[in-house]
């Protein structure tokens, strides 16, 4: 039996893999702040289980607790494979760096980077100790890779998502556990997150014109497709290279 653990599936691309997950015929236990009633009728009509553990992530008391709950859960399962698919994340603050507050940065982070190490971590040490192979996929962006004009907090939080991707890796492999980490670069989509970047001013984001051309051009996209092509990853486990920063541009 093979469980996926996803986070941010009330909509976009969490929701496309959540949804992707339960058509194979795979128990989803889905993490955000809202529930998805779409998700609930998928996983009736294909005769699988559909679990959501509203969290907000970006506090490490409820993220304690909420771990908690779902090792207990994912026990009852007993199984063979669990999947962990960090997806949510935030793409503001979009400013320069010497206008962005305190405490939306802090923000940020913990959203990005701390909630995904720390499900991460946990889950990992689970299956561990579970017996049940692992694999783990961080979602990041091309923007861990370039500078990007008020983009300095989302640039750095995947670029860490990224190295702790490649650190995690490399200790599985050392330690001989059987269990892979990896990322997934899913490339420009048709999301809130793009609209959220193209309302911002040209002041904060200099490259603004070109992401509404992005749109205007439907050159954006759709989630479906973005995550079956991860599925199809996920799929052939024994070609899943342990550590490696996987891009969906490879793929078209």
């Amino acid at each position: 039996m093979k469980i996926a653990l996803i986070t941010g599936v009330s909509k976009g691309l969490g929701e496309s893999i959540a949804k992707l997950f339960l058509e194979s015929g795979i128990h989803v236990l889905g993490i955000s702040r809202n529930s998805n009633n779409r998700l609930v009728k998928i996983a009736q009509k294909n005769n699988v289980n559909y679990q959501h553990y509203p969290c907000d992530l970006g506090n490490i008391s409820e993220i304690e607790k909420m771990v908690e709950k779902i090792q207990e859960d994912v026990r009852h399962y007993s199984p063979t494979l669990l999947y962990l698919i960090n997806n949510a994340a935030v793409v503001e603050p979009i400013k320069q760096v010497t206008q962005i507050d305190n405490k939306e940065l802090a923000d940020h982070f913990q959203l990005n980077t701390i909630a995904p190490i720390i499900l991460m971590n946990k889950m990992l040490q689970f299956s561990s100790e579970s017996n049940n192979a692992f694999i783990g996929v961080n979602i990041t962006s091309g923007a861990a890779e370039r500078p990007i004009y008020g983009w300095s907090a989302y640039c750095s939080s995947k670029a860490s998502i990224n190295m702790y991707t490649k650190t995690a890796a490399l200790e599985q492999l050392v330690l001989k556990t059987g269990h892979k980490i990896i990322a997934f670069n899913p490339g420009i989509m048709d999301t809130s997150m793009q609209q959220t970047i193209r309302s911002s001013s040209k002041e904060s984001f200099i490259e603004i014109d070109k992401f509404k051309e992005y749109k205007e051009k439907k050159q954006l996209r759709d989630t479906d497709t973005v995550g079956g092509i991860l599925i199809d990853i996920l799929n052939d486990e024994a070609s899943i290279e342990n550590g490696k920063i996987y891009d969906v541009n490879e793929y078209f």
